[in-house]
């Protein structure tokens, strides 16, 4: 049950639902507790949460963000199910008091706002001194000049010794520019974010495939690609099997058949989720479907299957992914974090795996219009920095992954043979992604990208059969010249580094930007070029029937690699042919192992000669084609000429980064 009045200070609804302790309490208990905590509270309705809890939690407050610049305030009284009933003890005399005490906080807040914020307009005293800081930060951070806010959010970030209900006042405070510059300050204590609100024990699988059921046609049919429709037509059909199977069950066994069906596969509210959310993610890269997205209630859906699908890593990133989609729009973003989803950003930001980290990276990037201008589109992750910095950023790496590879795996550290003595292991002994951790910590001023495509070695294992005319070189490099160009690459000097196709992609990439006179930025500034295993003149990968789906469905990208081919032999030449009169540098590095491919053939996927370019230096390396891109440690030749290659690219230009 809610019961909801109105705050007249502020002329703002205030919204209450709340529960009230087994213990009965008379009316003089309830306005002691009111009187009380009024007298405490100094600034803002989550000192009356703080103080009511205190008081043995008889009742329990938890408030929402406010703009104090606006005077705007909200209280929400949580109710615990268990005590449902006994919430009916609260009559609108007890409903009085609390406005009556919130307004107090309020005006004690006002004041403090005001040209003399530690004492009120009779000059008595409002603010305690151990207090002070606290509310002096908060006004800081709301101040109209820009440095001093960055500096006050600064000072929060380095804050870990207050008590919990410091942190909760403060997070009451809070506007959005502050909260979104916490969640991207490296080491904020997590206690500034607000928690989300429990999932109720009432939604479970069923309810969220409901929800979901209906959700998906709420959105606009119009510009639908044909990935839409599919992924659409796929939820619908696991849904209506599911339903079907949960109503009648399977005839040849009579009667529900659906833990049987379970049984068989995945379970099928999760299988409905993971095409649902296919849908949403291609939704979400048109603005107008975005803005739909947001107003229909996606924001609060998706919060509930993350809550939910903790377990599953595969749901969370593509939720996460949708979330980095609409925080590419600004006008959604107090939306975003209205709806608690910088709380979930910022814990994520802490998480030990570097794929949901930069996940969470990349939608707070998009968040934060203090300290970025560029923006980051699904696909283009900011490995460095994460953070904010106060340094200035002096060039962009670039890493490009190949077939079957990814914006993080391809990049990790090689797999070791043998486990490594924990009494002997260094700090640094392994890492999931070398250019986060190794690059980042040795050139500090270099903002590291990693670009993310799907590739397949077939079109049977393809995600929608539609997608297959956007797996062209050609086509690729288009795309991910504008989703660079967004991201800001073309602004300062430029490395790229590719593996195997990867670096198809790159001179591709250059070719087409040399034609184009508002990508001339990003030919000018290109400073220098890595190549690992780039099959520059093909690959006999296309030749090996690895299995029965490869030799009679070979993917768009199998068939281009293919060893001589003619697009191959005219974008090396093109390349050459634009590289002549460039002022940057050419590595490449070859692979002298064979690779294992299936359980039957092992080859040389891109041979010597294959891998050189012709110009610049070629270095033949004891790996196999995986291994190439994937140094055994900091001390590796791979990655100390990697490093030394990308400081003498741009030491002319930027000095040593």
């Amino acid at each position: 049950m809610s019961v909801a009045g109105y705050c007249f200070l502020c002329c703002r609804k205030i919204s209450t639902s709340g529960t009230v302790s087994r213990r009965e309490h008379s009316w003089k208990d309830i306005r002691n507790i009111a009187k009380i905590t009024g007298s405490l509270l100094l600034g803002g309705c989550l000192f009356i949460a703080y103080e009511i809890q205190s008081l043995k939690r008889s009742i329990t407050l938890d408030t929402r963000a406010s703009q104090r610049e606006k005077l705007k305030s909200y209280i929400y009284l949580h109710m615990v199910p268990s005590d449902a009933d006994n919430f009916q003890g609260l009559t609108n005399k007890v409903q009085k008091e609390l406005h009556r005490t919130a307004i107090k906080a309020l005006e004690a807040s006002a004041s403090f706002f005001r040209e003399d914020p530690d004492r009120d307009k009779y000059g008595k005293r409002i603010v305690e001194a151990h207090e002070f800081p606290l509310w002096l930060l908060l006004k800081k951070a709301q101040s109209s000049d820009k440095l001093v806010r960055l500096e006050a959010v600064d000072s929060l970030a380095k804050i870990h010794n207050w008590y919990d209900y410091q942190y909760r006042t403060a997070a009451q405070g809070f506007d959005r520019r502050t909260i979104i510059g916490l969640a991207r300050s490296k080491d904020a204590d997590l206690r500034f974010f607000l928690p989300l609100p429990a999932l109720s024990r009432l939604y479970d699988d069923y309810s969220i495939e409901d929800k979901l059921r209906n959700f998906l046609p709420s959105l606009p049919q119009s510009e639908h690609d044909q990935c839409i429709k599919y992924f659409m037509l796929q939820a619908l059909r696991e849904s209506s099997q599911s339903l079907a199977a949960e109503r009648r069950g399977l005839w040849c066994f009579g009667g529900n058949g659906l833990p049987y069906a379970e049984s068989l596969s995945t379970v099928p509210s999760e299988k409905l989720e993971v095409f649902s959310l296919q849908a949403l993610l291609r939704h979400s890269e048109i603005p107008a479907h975005a803005d739909k997205i947001v107003s229909n209630g996606g924001l609060q859906l998706l919060q509930k299957i993350f809550l939910l699908r903790k377990h599953s890593q595969k749901i969370q990133r593509t939720i996460m992914r949708i979330i980095g989609n609409l925080a590419f729009h600004e006008h959604l973003h107090s939306d975003l974090v209205d709806s608690g989803w910088v709380s979930v950003l910022a814990e994520v930001m802490k998480s030990p795996y570097v794929i949901q980290s930069s996940h969470a990276a990349r939608a707070l990037a998009n968040l934060d219009r203090e300290t970025i201008t560029e923006k980051y589109p699904d696909g283009v992750y900011i490995l460095h920095p994460q953070h904010r910095i106060s340094k200035p950023i002096k060039a962009d790496v670039l890493f490009i992954h190949g077939l079957l590879g990814a914006a993080f795996k391809t990049w990790r550290q090689q797999d070791r043979d043998k486990p490594v003595d924990e009494g002997t292991a260094q700090e640094d002994d392994y890492t999931e992604c070398w250019p986060k951790d190794w690059l980042a910590a040795d050139c500090p001023s270099l903002r590291i990208i990693s670009v993310e495509y799907d590739t397949h070695l077939s079109d049977w294992n393809v995600k929608c059969p539609a997608d297959s005319h956007r797996k062209s070189i050609a086509y690729r490099s288009t795309e991910l010249l504008k989703k660079l160009k967004t991201a800001g690459v073309g602004e300062r000097p430029i490395i790229w580094i590719s593996h195997s196709m990867g670096g198809l992609l790159v001179k591709k990439m250059l070719v087409l930007a040399s034609k184009d006179k508002d990508m001339h930025d990003l030919v000018k500034n290109t400073r220098g070029i890595a190549f690992y295993s780039v099959p520059h003149h093909g690959s006999r990968l296309a030749e090996y029937s690895v299995s029965a789906r490869l030799l009679l469905f070979p993917s768009v990208e199998v068939k281009e690699l293919s060893k001589d081919s003619p697009a191959l032999k005219q974008l090396n030449e093109e390349f050459l042919e634009f590289a002549k009169n460039k002022d940057f540098k050419v590595m490449s590095f070859a692979e002298k192992l064979p690779t294992h491919i299936g359980s039957m053939v092992k080859l040389h996927v891109v041979p010597l000669e294959s891998a050189d370019l012709g110009i610049g230096d070629l270095f033949p390396v004891q790996v196999n084609h995986l291994n190439v891109c994937k140094p055994k440690s900091k001390d590796s030749f791979i990655y100390q000429r990697t490093l030394q290659f990308i400081c003498d690219a741009l030491a002319s230009n930027t000095g040593t980064p």
